[in-house]
């Protein structure tokens, strides 16, 4: 039988080293990118040398500390001694070379340059491009070590855990009420914290496996949008709160309304 002292410890530490390590990675990456001369192609040369080696090392901590913790929540739940194995991440996650994506922050910048934007703003709208990459990052780093961790363990079925530390999307509400299956990345989203938890026993629990929260959360929109249906016939939220296969990140938390960039949108070098 599970501890579920032991669960909230394990939970509370794994927490706060997954998010010293995110909060000391962006301050790093931040700070680098601030420090720059300039930001033409010298300087975002200059910049992925120094900070690449240091991104890649902590997504790698943040695998190894997520099997950690994985394997020791599933080994309470079926009895049993942790045995990490270690996962193994590509440096790419994104199926794209690593030094492309941490230049794009540069290209951002270089682009509202180009459209008549003052360099304030530009270097602004550059930054925020590195903050969500880097973010993005370190979650994929999170996403597929569990990945791994809960298929090596035998474990069948997932849920989504909320950060308790950071603030919590809607988005995020409605999908921790729903079960996943262990061969499926959990689906993320740009500023997303939440961390995949396995759920005992191998017998599928059904698709909703928090109906109390998943009616508060009716309830909230509900206040805000004027009804509500727990059953989901009116709105229906399935069509509304829904997950995409974004080219590079894989499933990704959206809103239906919302639409992204396809190989057909980029124009022709």
């Amino acid at each position: 039988m599970a501890n579920e002292a032991l669960q909230a410890a394990l939970t509370d530490r794994y927490d706060a080293l997954s998010g010293s390590l995110r909060d000391r990675l962006i301050s790093f990456v931040l700070a680098a990118f601030d420090s720059l001369g300039s930001y033409r192609d010298a300087d975002a040369a200059e910049f992925i040398e120094r900070v690449l080696p240091v991104v890649l090392g902590v997504q790698q901590q943040m695998g190894q500390i997520t099997d950690a913790y994985l394997s020791a929540m599933i080994a309470d739940m079926v009895g049993g001694a942790a045995a990490p194995a270690g996962v193994v991440l590509d440096e790419a996650l994104r199926g794209t070379p690593p030094d492309e994506v941490y230049r794009r922050p540069f290209v951002q910048t270089w682009t509202a340059l180009a459209a008549g934007k003052d360099f304030v703003d530009a270097l602004g709208q550059g930054r925020n491009r590195l903050l969500s990459i880097t973010e993005t990052d370190l979650q994929l780093a999170r996403t597929h070590a569990a990945r791994q961790s809960m298929q090596r363990s035998g474990a069948k079925f997932f849920r989504r855990r909320l950060n308790k530390t950071s603030g919590t999307c809607a988005l995020c509400v409605i999908a921790s009420t729903q079960r996943y299956r262990v061969e499926n990345l959990m689906p993320i989203h740009p500023g997303c914290h939440c961390k995949p938890e396995p759920l005992p026993g191998n017998k599928d629990p059904g698709q909703v496996i928090d109906e109390e929260l998943l009616a508060e959360a009716h309830d909230a929109i509900a206040r805000d949008v004027g009804q509500s249906d727990r059953g989901g016939r009116a709105p229906d939220y399935r069509d509304v709160i829904i997950t995409r296969e974004h080219g590079e990140i894989g499933p990704l938390l959206a809103v239906r309304r919302h639409s992204f960039t396809g190989p057909d949108d980029v124009p022709a070098a």
